[in-house]
This record gives structure tokens, sequence and C-alpha cells, in this order.
């Protein structure tokens, strides 16, 4: 099967994160148990009861309790979801050299390639354990790939997380946090402030004080990454009952993206002495804060025999990313972890995502090259 018709029949899978992954996850099985893997599935029920499922699928060695795996080729089957307006999401549709539909980017690309390059190769032949790594929503928060962090079912030596990077490997990436604020007020008819509190005051002081910090932030630069320092933004803010009553109530939530060698909790615990600060000037200062992410940097070795590889084969220089992504998950189990695949992020979750037909093609060139280079 061509790597088109892959990813055609990858799209027509609906498989936001909203949905169980079941039917992506049994359509990938059935292909590489197919090309000669043994399939193990790692499933567990997510908070609104869908059934998630992560997947290895191995080569070249028996699945013991704990495989050490010599290449892990990572893709997530979850996507963003889709304007309903956008008839044609599920449909592969092609048009000037580009593959459209949801999920073609980000990251079905990168899966398509790696069932082609797989089905292209003798597995009995690998001298090294390879695997195929199928991991659940990743789009809320790197769910399932942490799981597997925790779990530990498996070590690698190398692994390529794919993801939309335009193949170009990808060694360093920035971490992703967010914290929800809480700020509580009294409420009071507005034609007598003094009889109460605005939260929604209390908070534009908070923010006024992170806005602060994300300025400080920027003294402390990792040459390579754009921008080069710790970012902070806050993107949600609601607060107040009514235009005539002081606000009781108010919340923000705050993202932050750190540069590798910060720690995750750092912007954090700014703001958390910031919290102290205010609270001297004002008393009655109340602010509940709940860290529901904090997702670590990570960076891997410009020397790496990986880097190196898929510099040479893709014929870029590798480079950073600021958005999120599985590596992190992948080196808590001994990996030295390369983010890459074909597609560009900043067409990705949106309506008419699309993937350049070329760069699909040779994606396949490059994880096959990897597969011989370090498993056969």
């Amino acid at each position: 099967m061509t790597v088109e018709e892959t990813l055609r029949q990858l799209v027509a899978i609906d498989s936001v994160s909203a949905r169980s992954n079941a039917e992506i996850v049994s359509y990938l099985g059935a292909r590489c148990e197919a090309a000669g893997f043994t399939n193990k599935h790692f499933p567990h029920t997510d908070e609104t009861g869908a059934e998630k499922i992560n997947l290895v699928a191995l080569a070249g060695a028996k699945y013991s309790e704990t495989p050490a795996i010599e290449l892990a080729l990572v893709g997530h089957t979850d996507t963003v979801p889709y304007d309903p307006a956008w008839t044609e999401a599920l449909q592969l549709t092609e048009k000037g050299g580009k593959l459209f539909g949801r999920g073609a980017c980000d990251t079905k690309a990168f899966i398509a390639a790696a069932l082609t390059a797989i089905e292209s190769i003798d597995p009995a032949k690998l001298r090294k354990p390879l695997a195929l790594v199928f991991t659940a929503d990743e789009e809320i928060g790197c769910l399932g790939a942490k799981r597997l962090d925790q779990g530990q079912p498996f070590t690698a030596r190398y692994a390529i997380v794919g993801e939309p990077t335009s193949l170009q490997p990808m060694r360093a990436g920035k971490g992703y946090c967010v914290a929800e604020f809480a700020l509580r007020g009294r409420e009071a008819h507005s034609a007598y402030p003094g009889l109460g509190a605005s939260a929604i005051f209390r908070a534009a002081r908070l923010i006024e004080r992170i806005e602060q910090i994300a300025q400080e932030l920027k003294s402390y630069r990792r040459n390579g990454f754009d921008p080069p320092y710790t970012t902070l933004n806050v993107g949600l803010i609601n607060g107040g009952s009514a235009k005539n009553i002081i606000a009781g109530k108010c919340r923000f939530t705050l993202e932050w993206r750190t540069i590798p060698g910060q720690e995750s909790d750092y912007v954090l615990n700014l703001v958390k002495q910031a919290v102290k600060d205010l609270q001297q000037q004002d008393l009655d200062f109340v602010c509940e804060i709940d860290a529901s992410r904090a997702d670590e940097s990570f960076e891997t070795s410009s020397g790496s025999e990986l880097i190196q590889f898929l510099e040479d084969a893709s014929g870029k220089g590798s480079g950073t990313v600021a958005f999120g992504t599985e590596a992190p998950s992948m080196i808590a189990l001994g990996a030295e972890a390369v983010v890459f695949g074909p597609g560009d992020i900043r067409v990705a979750h949106r309506t008419g995502e699309f993937v350049p037909l070329d760069q699909l093609s040779d994606c396949v060139r490059v994880v096959r090259q990897a597969i011989e280079r370090f498993c056969l």
C-alpha cells in the first residue's frame, strides 16, 4: 500500500481526543501484525469513560517484561477537533501537491510514513529491536505517553517522535505548564465600592506582576529557540456577575513555556511569591492556585548519533521547538529523543490542515534509512 493511501485510511478514522481511539488502534495493530510485529496494548479509561489505548508494536525481540528497544518510532493517534463546516475533514484531498485533512499534518502523516517504512523491511533480519509506539491523548496533555513513562513497559535507546517539523530534526524543546488562578473578592453594589472588594481588581494586580515576571525572564536566554527565553501568557480570564456588582470572583489561566535548564515550577514559584507580596499589601487577598500541567523541557546532545544521522538524511541542521511534545516521556524511558516529521506545525490545528506530498514521501525514505542504520 502506498503511503498516500495509508494516510487516506488514517484520516478517514475520526480520532479526535474526545473519542475512544480504539478504532485507529485496531487499524494500526492489524497493519503492524501483518508486517510481522508483535502487539501489546495498554488500555485505560479516561475521565469521561472513553476507552483509550497505547499500542506498542515490537519486532526484533520477544516481548519480555521490559524489552530494551533500540529505535522507537512514536506517533500520537489523536487529533484536535475540526469545524463541522469542513465537510472534507475526514476525506484526504490532494490539491497542488498538498494533502488536506484533519490529522494529515499532525501527526498521521508521520504514522503513515512509519507504517510504509516497516512494510519494506524483513523483521526477521533485524539485529536490534524496533518498535512503533502509538499513544493516546497527546493533544490534551501528552497523557498517553505520560502513562508509558509512569509504567515503564519498555526502555529505548533512540526515539523519533513524530510531529510536523518540515523534516527538520528537532533536538530540544520548551516545556509546557498551565495553572489556573481563582481570586476572591466581596460583592457589593457598585455605587458603594467601600462595602466590597473587587476580585477583578485583585486579579489585575496579580496579572500586572506576572507581566513583570515575563519581562524579567527575557534576561535568561537560550540561543537556538524562538523566542530564546521562557514565555508566559494569560490566555483566559473570567469574572464578575453584572456590570453594577463589585466582582466577588475572578479566574484566569496562565501558561508558560520553559527553556531547557529551567525547572518547570520555576515560574510558578515566582508567581507564588508575587501572591505573598500582594497579600502583605491586602490582608484579605485570597488566591487559589491549581497547577494542572507541568511538562518538562527536553534537550538531546548535538553529538547524538541519532541527531547526526537525521541531519545527514534530511539535509537539515537540527533545531528546536516551542510546542509541547512526547519527547520528555521518551527520554524518561531512556531514549535519546528527536522530534521529526513531515508538515509544518503552523498549519496544524486549523481548517485546511495539510502535509506536502513530497515531504510525506521523503519521510518514508528517512525512516526506512533510520531502521536500516540502527536496527538492521
